[in-house]
């Protein structure tokens, strides 16, 4: 037994000394291991800080925008944002938690290089090249600037040169496509796009037998550069230059001749004892606002009762006489009757007290709500096949920037104020639509737009607004 002992004993030695060469290998294999190990720790600790980071912004942006919603997402890029992280950036995150723990997230509160980036990408998928330009022109800016960015410049002048050739700037997409081969010679496209914009040129130049023109220079494509398409909106210069502020006809002979006043209602009992302020907005047509039309408490309860119904707003096809959504319409609205709360019958009788109109016959209270963004492009009221409606509008809220309702024919724009109360006829005595009131809801820069309109059809009121038989206001 002992003998067997020492014999096992030696045998193991001798086994031990034959692999201590190999094994001194295992040791430096090990530090490896928990070199690797660390780097490993670090990469988690990376990838977790960055996620905290990530959860900690939210959790202050989230508590921030939960107190105050419609505030928060007054602002457009707040609410550009929101859409992007929903869209992307959760995504984004759940694969930094399962697969990459290098990569961090990033919030600004501007429109970084990607924003715009994506943006433009945006509208150069839907042929809208000229603003494609735009927003990938800003991309370039910014990113010139050495301002962060995740994509590549290769992108940006890929996008941007074909785009400024589907504006018919052959030179200035052949300057942009030599700027992207030199950055990257090996892309997928830029050799045969350039190849193929110089043949164009060389082309046309042949054509108007010239010998050459002068390169394109790297300056900044400007905002004028490109005319913008015409499109199916006849007026639309004129609509979104008064939207801007631009070109609005107040003339001072005008301005002298708006007024402002008591206005009780021919002595209605209800605006006796406190009669509406009412102030001319414009003299012809007569576009008249009401102050004080409604109190806080009362845009509170309709936005209460209206929240919960809110849907896209439809417009009716002209062809199918379909009511369907459209573009040129975004917004989402709810139609309230007087029975269902004691506010909106009161809203109804005072529409009836101020205008001298009955609304028996006209339609419910509508309430839209135009978030950032919303708008209503140039439309008439009235039906041109069959003259259907007057109007009655009330303001629900203030907006920061955009919102105004602007009449392109003639150059107004009638600014939203809360509380208040818009009025104008689009139908003449005779019943004849008056086609000057064609108007639009300029787009929501900043803020949120709620109002309430109320159509007011011609019939029940042959004694209350007799007819002519001319087109008189």
């Amino acid at each position: 037994m002992s003998h067997l002992q020492f014999s096992t004993s030696q045998n193991c030695f001798f086994s031990l000394n034959l692999l201590l060469g190999q094994m001194t290998d295992l040791i430096y294999t090990e530090k490896e291991l928990v070199q690797s190990l660390k780097e490993y720790i670090k990469a988690e600790e990376s990838k977790l800080d960055a996620v905290k980071s990530w959860a900690n912004k939210l959790d202050v942006l989230t508590r921030a925008s939960t107190l105050d919603p419609e505030g928060y997402l007054a602002h457009p890029v707040n609410a550009y944002k929101l859409m992007k992280r929903l869209n992307t950036e959760w995504s984004e995150l759940e694969s930094l938690v399962l697969q990459d723990p290098s990569d961090g997230m990033h919030h600004n509160a501007i429109l970084t290089v990607d924003d715009c980036y994506d943006m433009g990408k945006t509208a150069y998928n839907e042929a809208d090249y000229y603003h494609a330009v735009l927003w990938m022109q800003q991309a370039l800016r910014q990113m010139d600037a050495e301002e962060e960015h995740v994509v590549s410049k290769a992108d940006v002048l890929d996008y941007l040169s074909y785009s400024v050739y589907q504006m018919g700037d052959l030179p200035r997409a052949i300057e942009l496509t030599r700027r992207l081969v030199a950055i990257d010679s090996s892309h997928q496209r830029a050799g045969g796009n350039l190849r193929y914009f110089e043949k164009l040129l060389s082309k046309q130049l042949n054509e108007l037998n010239q010998e050459g023109q002068e390169p394109a220079t790297e300056e900044p494509i400007q905002l004028g550069t490109y005319k913008r398409p015409k499109d199916y909106l006849p007026e639309r210069e004129i609509y979104e230059a008064l939207c801007r502020g631009e070109g609005v006809k107040m003339t001072t002979e005008r301005r002298s001749r708006l007024y402002c006043r008591y206005h009780d209602g021919n002595r209605n009992p209800r605006l006796l004892l406190q009669p509406m302020k009412e102030e001319d907005e414009w003299d012809s047509p007569h576009i008249v606002r009401y102050l004080n039309a409604l109190s806080d408490q009362e845009i509170e309860k309709i936005k209460e009762l209206a929240k919960p119904r809110l849907a896209r707003a439809t417009v009716r096809d002209p062809i199918t006489g379909i009511l369907t959504t459209a573009n040129y319409r975004v917004s989402k609205s709810a139609w309230l009757e007087g029975e269902e709360d004691p506010v909106i019958e009161r809203v109804n009788q005072r529409i009836e007290d101020i205008t001298g109109l009955t609304t028996q016959t006209a339609e419910l209270l509508q309430i839209a709500n135009y978030g950032v963004g919303g708008q209503y492009e140039p439309h008439f009221d009235f039906s041109r096949v069959r003259v259907t409606s007057r109007r009655g509008l009330k303001c629900m809220s203030d907006v920061e920037a955009g919102g105004a309702t602007v009449f392109p024919d003639f150059g107004a724009a009638i600014y939203p104020k809360k509380g208040t109360a818009v009025f104008w006829y689009n139908l003449f005595r005779s019943g004849e639509g008056d086609y000057r009131t064609r108007h639009a809801a300029c787009p929501v820069l900043v803020g949120s737009k709620w109002v309430s309109n109320k159509w007011i059809h011609e019939r029940g009121q042959e004694f209350r607004r007799p007819c002519g038989l001319t087109e008189v206001d």
